[in-house]
């Protein structure tokens, strides 16, 4: 150990479990390979799991309880939506570092010094405050590996812009590493979105520099029977998939109204989102008029090109066979500026 090695961990790893046993072994084998010169400790919270999840968590606890720090909870908080489940897995009392790692306890960690590489560079690097690298992405359906998820072709600084348009899964969520201080003035509309990833991705870029790794540190999990993304409704009207998005949409306003340098990209990506999120009119026409009807607020203050588009998407006329292939005409050029990669 260095002169880093104090009482308090210089990083802590938060690692949310709900279900894992099949996959926590390679999770928590992950924090426990890793080789640092400084201490470090993995917070890892199982939300009450049904499976053998707490078992292992245990057994892990026992052999190395210099790293893994455990608390289990009695009842599911996540499906409380109250926002307990943020409370306790970000609670200060337990994330102790000055640094932050994510990971959850369906996705691993494979390169042994991820944490001294992703470190070593923000503790030279104050103007940074998150880190990230590439990933493999594991289909437990399949069995195998079946991509990578990266978000440029080397290493460097990653653009605000890209955060933004190319959503939460344009970076990997277990190979981050972030500033503890980010939490200090963590804004409300982040805290209350559904989605805890990208409103911090987003929140670290506009107070500070993200930078990329190109190497693959981790795997990422896809295609997992039971996990938050396999659980949730896209795409329809809904109350849970409703509420989600709105959310999203209170996150991305709430962005443009305390970054005003940044609040035509925010309102582009409020446009863009309305309408990757929407029920389509050709197979769920009442789904799409509900849909309409709980966003209305946010369509009237909308450039008169994204109304075009969004009222063509809803036509019923027998000549416009393709419902989508008319708006996505209309609105190319904003396509090209947003969506496009």
């Amino acid at each position: 150990m260095s002169s880093r090695d104090v009482d308090c961990p210089l990083v802590t790893i938060r690692c949310t479990v709900f279900n894992h046993e099949n996959y926590l072994r390679q999770c928590l084998d992950g924090f426990v390979n890793q080789r640092t010169d400084f201490r470090f400790e993995a917070f890892v919270h199982d939300d009450a799991s049904t499976d053998g999840s707490k078992s292992i968590i245990e057994e892990y606890a026992a052999r190395f309880p210099d790293i893994i720090k455990p608390l289990y909870e009695s009842e599911n908080l996540f499906s409380k939506h109250d926002g307990s489940f943020r409370r306790a897995t970000y609670d200060p009392k337990v994330l102790k570092g000055k640094y932050i790692a994510l990971c959850e306890g369906d996705d691993f960690w494979t390169d042994p010094h991820k944490l001294q590489k992703q470190v070593d560079f923000l503790e030279s690097h104050p103007d940074y405050t998150m880190v990230c690298s590439r990933a493999t992405l594991f289909s437990s359906r399949k069995g195998q590996y079946v991509g990578e998820n990266y978000c440029q072709e080397k290493d460097g600084t990653l653009a605000i812009k890209d955060i933004v348009n190319r959503s939460g899964l344009f970076i990997p969520t277990c190979t981050i590493v972030f500033r503890k201080s980010l939490l200090d003035n963590y804004p409300d509309y982040c805290k209350r979105c559904v989605v805890g990833d990208y409103p911090l991705q987003i929140y670290a870029a506009m107070n500070g520099k993200v930078y990329y790794f190109n190497d693959i540190m981790a795997t990422y999990r896809v295609e997992n029977q039971g996990s938050w993304m396999g659980s949730q409704g896209w795409k329809t009207a809904s109350d849970n998939n409703l509420k989600r998005v709105e959310s999203m949409i209170k996150m991305f306003d709430g962005f443009a109204g305390d970054y005003p340098q940044y609040s035509r990209l925010l309102r582009s990506k409020i446009a863009q989102y309305l309408r990757d999120q929407m029920p389509c009119p050709k197979f769920d026409y009442d789904g799409y008029l509900k849909y309409t009807d709980y966003f209305k607020g946010y369509l009237k203050k909308e450039s008169l090109l994204w109304k075009i588009d969004y009222s063509l998407r809803g036509t019923r006329l027998p000549f416009l066979k393709h419902y989508f292939f008319h708006s996505k005409f209309v609105v190319r050029k904003y396509e090209r500026r947003i969506l496009r990669y």
